[in-house]
């Protein structure tokens, strides 16, 4: 719900958490720029949705009768809030206690005691993302009122999906440079070879791979809700940097799973959402997020994980100079069986100078 002040629209912002001292430093961090309303418990915010619908939601995790999970629940079991963006506030920094609360929705975690200029930032970012998929929503209802072709409204939602969110994520992360285009055309040469050769035959013939190959392009996108100077940091990330790079995974399954909700069920977001979520686990089972082994990890990630680790390999970044074909071929040779599916590095094997022209071309 947008608020006028003058000629300024604000969003408006609901802050729920049982310590009034929370309550007033995150009122006073937001207060310029949105329209903040505060609670004080969770009955009392479900209360005030009855009444009126904010564009964002933060939360605090540990409150009296009702915590912010029993909260969480409530708004992602009810039509009319379950798309409202909620950010948790929380002392508790536990890997389990985050992934509990990313995984029954939550957009994002900031710990407490937080910085309000980084506060801000997450907002921001979260209602940009909720403002792009409105219009992705708007977009595909206007589609569907011109025409009932199914085929029309399907390449209507592709195209608005992948040019609001891929620009998001080039934008976060210039140094990547090509990134998406390249590890895009590496699955079709991966995908291709497992057709010639017969890999894993009967579920590629389960595969749209055109949809596959377009969807692929969403596979970072959880990378717009990780702080600039973690993403952007030109040298090696500590132990904390590096759990919260891990995290885009989970951020990029729950932005894609907002856009489901807001444009329906679309088999297109769903390759998208397995190729996010899937493609940093590991075959030996060292991966993330989920620590997922063997075939337990989806296809499309095994076949994902070897395109974009070859990518890291050969570009240079901040941190480190480009390796050369050779050398990255090798270490992904070496990686069958521990990072990688040893079916697909067999494959990988007898194509891999397709690589190395696709990594020549697209600089």
């Amino acid at each position: 719900m947008n608020v006028s002040s003058g000629n300024i629209t604000k969003k408006t912002v609901f802050i729920v958490d049982d310590n009034r001292s929370n309550l007033i430093m995150a009122s006073e961090a937001l207060g310029g720029q949105y329209s903040v309303m505060t609670f004080a418990s969770g009955a009392r915010v479900l209360a005030a949705l009855e009444k009126r619908i904010p564009d964002l939601i933060l939360l605090d995790v540990e409150m009296p009768e009702m915590d912010g999970y029993e909260v969480l629940n409530a708004l992602k079991a009810d039509s009319r809030f379950e798309s409202i963006p909620v950010i948790f506030l929380t002392a508790l920094n536990s890997t389990e206690t985050e992934l509990k609360g990313l995984e029954l929705g939550a957009s994002d975690y900031i710990s407490k005691p937080f910085a309000a200029p980084l506060l801000r930032k997450r907002l921001e970012v979260q209602i940009k993302l909720m403002e792009h998929t409105h219009n992705l929503a708007a977009l595909v209802d206007a589609k569907m009122a011109e025409t009932n072709e199914k085929t029309k409204q399907l390449i209507t939602l592709k195209n608005s999906v992948l040019k609001t969110t891929a620009e998001l994520v080039e934008y976060r992360d210039e140094n990547t440079g090509r990134h998406i285009e390249r590890t895009q055309a590496y699955m079709k040469i991966l995908i291709d070879a497992m057709k010639k050769y017969g890999v894993y035959i009967q579920e590629v013939r389960k595969l749209d791979v055109e949809l596959v190959l377009q969807s692929s392009q969403l596979h970072d996108v959880g990378k717009i809700s990780i702080r600039d100077t973690v993403l952007l940091k030109p040298g090696k990330l500590d132990d904390d940097e590096f759990y919260e790079i891990k995290k885009h995974t989970v951020f990029g399954e729950n932005i894609i799973l907002r856009m489901k909700e807001n444009t329906g069920e679309h088999e297109f977001l769903e390759y998208a959402r397995v190729l996010a979520v899937s493609h940093h686990e590991k075959w030996d089972g060292t991966g993330y997020p989920h620590g997922l082994k063997g075939e337990e990890i989806p296809l499309l990630g095994r076949i994902m994980a070897i395109g974009d680790v070859y990518d890291a390999l050969v570009s240079e970044r901040p941190y480190k100079a480009a390796f050369s074909h050779e050398k990255a071929a090798g270490i992904i040779i070496e990686g069958a069986g521990k990072h990688f599916d040893p079916n697909l590095v067999t494959l990988f094997e007898a194509i891999h100078n397709e690589f190395e022209e696709v990594s020549r071309l697209m600089r």
